[in-house]
């Protein structure tokens, strides 16, 4: 990005004279050149010199004296990269005992291509080698490149294209879409065509002109001419950055005029449309304290009342500043003294190409002072002030992030009604461009598609997904439908997806949607399987930590739901004891405390449900001992899950089953085995067998019914009848044998 022809801001040439006497030609030459400010014939010059130089005595010196100069001149040309490899080539040759500042800049121009880490390095060794000079807030500069760390790591969820077919292989750049159809664009341009083919000593680059580029109404480009054929707009100065105001009557544009040796600064001028030309084209009056402080980039806000513009102008936060000024309706002309936009906005860095959404709600500009990517980058601000206030304000500005935003500058955002489009100029680098060049880039915000799938299966084993259960979508405050598993899931789709999801009869009258801005209740049911009692829930709205709706979910999502349908024979996970103990077993074989924390989650997840405890002994002792210590087993159990929570007290019934039914068992060759005592007594010779198998008897299993006589949730009562009667849940002990 060049200075004159992109920032359209032109500073006053402020450089250190390191003109030594007895100089040679060449180096006196190249000097000369940069002293001028004439930066692009300069730097062949400072290059050739600084090769015929040596690395000995007060060469060294010298040589790191052209190393500078020729980093100065491509950090003013905005070739940061170069510029940090030639301010690197100066610190090696130890130019930093001359000129401190040679740490700075070169801290600058990484920061500007994104190298924060050592960025960094270079701002502390400026501090460390600056002495008295304080003018540079280096712990800022610091910080920035922390959250800027930070910034790098986040994306947007733009979509960005290059505008091929538009752009040419010369410059391209501030767009600005011009009309209510918002079919047309201003922008500038270096093309063959412009009035001025002379090129620019400072930049090397031919003159800008505007012009406006045609669009089809599906957003393709169809062609591009100047916006004016009577050279009243584009003359043989450099013109650009263009903006219509809201009634389409008035143009306001930025001129930098030309002249030999004198460097007069960047103006704003304004045009009134007449037909298909102009007339009334004039200088719009700004104090700006000197002829070569600059004006431009200018911005108009919706009502016409103000005019926003970039400037070097004194009095700024540091670079250039973004200013307006206010109409005067009485008197019909511009304030002409500008009022800063203030420290949320402008920085110690350069703010510039200001530009507002058609509502004025939306602020856009480009900085290279708040934390960013790279280069210049685009920042957002939205509208705080009300419509009845006279003067606008915008909140703090945000990072647009990538893709908006890259490593290389990034600056003049257009944008469209929808708020969700528009364009835009950068200079990365792509693959019709020559390095350097800006182009005009589009963005568009991709469609927001919700997917939800629902996954149902059997409680306590994920893997057992539920063929044919049905799923019903209830949208709070809107619509509700219904549909089937297949393999265990179903999905349903935003609006606008192929994919819609409907039942297997395939319901044509009722697509189903997952919509944005809605809360979505999700059930499953199927015969004997007992509905879990609270269904899930999505949401396609954004709420803060005091649960308070903020907006709607603005990118796409995919919402994975999985209900877990109860059997009405449940397989729970075992609960198994130590022999003739009802302590529970919690070693390599089992964790029965997995086991019991199972079914506290299904009680607490379902509190319209009643279990039913059975506990089992294996075969040794007699029957009427085991009888009795299966009844503690089963107390153990009650006990426990009364103790997480008094509310299940009446939602456990428990029962003692003694030896009377022996587990079930799968042995080596597949089949099924019942663990009796003869089957066991087999094994008396393998102990460690013979003594897991006895063990496999000794366990809890549990039976899911729902609470008898309703389908409410249990509300607990102190005085609620419970059954079995409460006497036995006292322990027997001892045991009768």
């Amino acid at each position: 990005m060049k200075l004159r022809l992109i920032l359209l801001v032109c500073l006053g040439f402020s450089v250190i004279n390191y003109a030594q006497t007895n100089q040679p030609k060449y180096i006196a030459e190249a000097v000369k050149l940069y002293e001028s400010g004439k930066y692009f014939e300069a730097m062949p010059k400072l290059e050739a010199a600084y090769n015929k130089m040596t690395n000995k005595g007060k060469s060294i010196t010298e040589k790191g004296s052209m190393a500078f100069k020729l980093a100065d001149c491509y950090r003013k040309m905005e070739q940061y990269d170069k510029a940090a490899q030639w301010y690197g080539a100066s610190i090696e040759l130890k130019y930093y005992d001359v000129e401190p500042k040679v740490y700075y800049f070169h801290g600058e121009m990484l920061r500007m291509t994104g190298d924060l880490k050592k960025a960094k390095e270079s701002y502390s060794n400026y501090k460390n080698k600056r002495g008295k000079d304080t003018s540079i807030d280096v712990e800022s500069l610091i910080d920035n490149c922390r959250e800027g760390a930070a910034v790098h790591s986040e994306e947007s969820r733009y979509d960005v294209r290059a505008l091929d077919k538009l752009n040419a292989k010369e410059f391209d750049m501030a767009p600005f879409i011009s009309d209510k159809k918002e079919g047309q664009i201003f922008f500038g341009t270096q093309r063959e065509e412009v009035v001025n083919p002379a090129r620019d000593p400072i930049t090397g680059e031919k003159f800008m002109d505007i012009w406006v580029a045609e669009f089809d109404a599906k957003g393709e480009f169809v062609s591009a001419k100047s916006i004016d054929n009577n050279n009243l707009i584009n003359t043989k100065d450099n013109e650009g950055t263009a903006v219509m105001d809201r009634k389409g009557k008035t143009l306001f544009f930025t001129r930098c005029p030309s002249a030999p040796k004198k460097n007069l600064g960047c103006e704003i001028w304004s045009a009134d449309r007449s037909g298909e030309d102009w007339d009334n084209v004039q200088k719009i009056s700004i104090l700006k304290g000197g002829d070569s402080i600059s004006v431009g980039h200018p911005c108009i806000t919706a009502d016409g009342q103000m005019l926003i513009f970039a400037s070097n102008m004194p009095g700024g936060m540091g670079g250039k500043d973004l200013w307006y000024l206010t109409y005067n309706k009485k008197e019909k002309i511009w304030d002409e003294k500008p009022i800063n936009m203030g420290p949320s906005i402008n920085t110690a860095g350069n703010e510039l190409f200001p530009s507002l959404s058609a509502d004025d709600s939306l602020f856009f500009f480009a900085s290279d002072g708040h934390p960013g990517i790279g280069g210049l980058d685009i920042f957002k601000a939205v509208i705080q002030s009300n419509k009845a206030d006279a003067v606008k304000k915008w909140g703090n500005p945000a990072n647009m992030l990538n893709p908006i935003n890259s490593s290389a500058n990034d600056y003049a955002l257009t944008i469209r009604k929808d708020l969700k489009s528009g364009y835009f100029t950068s200079e990365r680098s792509n693959p019709k461009n020559r390095t350097y060049t800006p182009d005009i880039y589009e963005f568009t915000t991709p469609p927001v598609n919700f997917e939800l799938t629902v996954v149902v299966y059997e409680l306590g084993n994920k893997n057992k997904r539920i063929e044919g259960a049905r799923v019903t979508v209830n949208e709070v405050q809107g619509q509700s439908w219904e549909g089937l598993t297949s393999d265990g899931k179903t999905k349903g789709s935003k609006k606008g997806q192929t994919d819609k999801w409907a039942d297997r009869k395939g319901d044509k009258q009722n697509p189903r949607y997952i919509n944005p801005g809605f809360v979505y209740q999700i059930k499953a049911s199927k015969e004997r399987y007992f509905p879990m009692s609270r269904p899930a829930e999505i949401t396609t709205n954004i709420y803060d930590n005091k649960n308070n709706k903020i907006g709607v979910l603005e990118q796409s999502k995919s919402f994975l739901v999985e209900i877990p349908l109860i059997p009405i024979e449940l397989r729970t996970p075992e609960i198994r004891y130590h022999l003739d103990k009802w302590t529970f077993v919690n070693d390599n074989t089992i964790k029965s405390n997995d086991s019991l924390q199972f079914l506290v989650n299904l009680l607490k997840d379902n509190p319209d449900i009643v279990i039913e405890l059975y506990s089992h002994t294996d075969s040794r002792d007699t029957e009427i001992h085991n009888q009795a210590l299966s009844e503690n087993r089963a107390k153990a159990v009650y006990n426990y899950l009364v103790n997480i929570d008094p509310r299940n007290k009446c939602r456990i019934i428990p029962f003692g089953k003694g030896e009377s039914e022996p587990a079930k068992y799968i042995d080596d060759k597949g089949v099924e085995q019942v663990l009796t005592e003869a089957y066991i007594n087999q094994f008396k010779s393998d102990k460690v067998k013979f003594e897991a198998l006895h063990q496999l008897n000794r366990r809890t299993t549990v039976k899911i019914v729902m609470q008898p006589g309703t389908e409410n949730p249990v509300i607990f009562d102190d005085k609620a009848p419970c059954s079995p009667d409460p006497s036995f849940f006292k322990y027997t002990d001892p045991l009768p044998r």
